[in-house]
């Protein structure tokens, strides 16, 4: 039995039918929000950047939030396998003081970015023609924009109150935002659920704009991005949590290793266990996740969650997520036999967007 499970759109999995997974069909890779969730993906991304989109010779759009655009980041960089190889020894490796406070949070992150962007990193991510960066940030709005800890509690709770009734309230709290590569001029149409703003990445701002995506609130504290004065930035995930964007506006396939079979549009929607992707807008994506035995294979049978921080001691901790980096090399090996033999092809689900996600 294979360690992953495939999930395809209509179009999608009718493609993978009749030609299997081609680096050439795929127009854009995905990644979620989910902070070291990441780690059972490892496997896959090392075998994507350092084999399966090693000769693609059409440009290849990479959209993440939060961790997922870090990750997507190491994809665009000069030298992906050092750059993945650089954020799981970091990222598995942190260790805070016994109560760490945001500012003690985000000094680590930007630390741990700096070493996996390396000297040439960020000129090298904005300059690359072929791999082309797309980062959510959301531009906070009234209350959320603040870093007391009382009046962003109120803040995040009314926008949390708010998105049960509707996602569209998230409006008056949050703007995306979608830093992009210089080389692409996008379509500003494309994402019309929520107010959005088109941003591109230079080398000057390149550092901030990944930090912002991935400051999470009350976590980490708030960012500013060179360029836009004022403007204050919290965590991509929480508009976007798992990416579930219209993708079957975009032409050729999208290829999304996910950590989970389900799709939760938002990080409010966490607790709106009825809202999930539009199954329309997944008509061109292919989702790679691992089964349900992979994960029960694992250290504490499960996959890695920021409550390892407060649930596990802080050598038990480094020591189960290294074990899970190592574990996900079956994942990637699982996707290499898929695209290289065929295997699994046939064993490929319908996307079901209200499958059942566990967090």
């Amino acid at each position: 039995m294979s360690d992953i499970r495939l999930f395809a759109g209509t179009q999608a999995l009718s493609h993978l039918r009749n030609h299997g997974l081609r680096a050439a069909d795929v127009n854009w890779l995905a990644g979620a929000s989910g902070g070291p969730k990441w780690f059972i993906l490892y496997g896959m991304d090392r075998y994507l950047a350092g084999e399966f989109f090693t000769d693609k010779e059409q440009p290849l759009r990479l959209i993440g939030s939060s961790a997922g655009a870090w990750r997507m980041a190491c994809h665009a960089h000069p030298e992906p396998l050092q750059a993945f190889e650089r954020l799981a020894r970091r990222y598995s490796g942190q260790t805070y003081s016994a109560h760490p406070d945001c500012h003690e949070v985000s000094s680590e992150a930007a630390r741990m970015l700096d070493y996996v962007l390396g000297d040439k990193g960020a000129q090298g991510i904005v300059d690359n023609p072929l791999k082309r960066l797309y980062v959510i940030s959301d531009r906070a709005r009234g209350l959320v924009k603040s870093d007391n800890s009382l009046v962003l509690s109120t803040g995040l709770m009314l926008a949390a109150l708010g998105n049960l009734a509707s996602r569209h309230t998230l409006a008056a709290f949050f703007e995306r935002h979608v830093f992009h590569s210089p080389h692409d001029t996008p379509d500003i149409n494309w994402l019309t659920d929520l107010p959005t703003k088109w941003k591109p990445i230079n080398t000057r701002n390149l550092r901030q704009v990944l930090m912002a995506s991935g400051s999470i609130p009350q976590v980490m504290e708030r960012v500013c991005i060179p360029g836009a004065p004022g403007a204050i930035y919290r965590d991509g995930g929480i508009t976007d949590y798992h990416l579930a964007l219209p993708f079957n506006r975009l032409p050729g396939l999208v290829l999304y290793p996910h950590f989970y079979s389900g799709v939760i549009p938002g990080w409010f929607d966490r607790f709106a266990s009825w809202r999930r992707a539009n199954p329309q807008h997944f008509d061109n994506v292919v989702l790679v996740a691992p089964s349900k035995e992979f994960v029960r294979s694992l250290p504490l049978g499960k996959i890695p969650d920021r409550n390892d921080f407060r649930k596990l001691p802080e050598q038990q901790r480094i020591q189960v997520w290294r074990t899970v980096l190592q574990e996900s090399e079956r994942l990637g090996e699982a996707l290499r036999s898929l695209v290289v033999n065929g295997e699994g092809i046939g064993d490929i689900q319908h996307f079901e967007p209200r499958r059942s996600v566990h967090i």
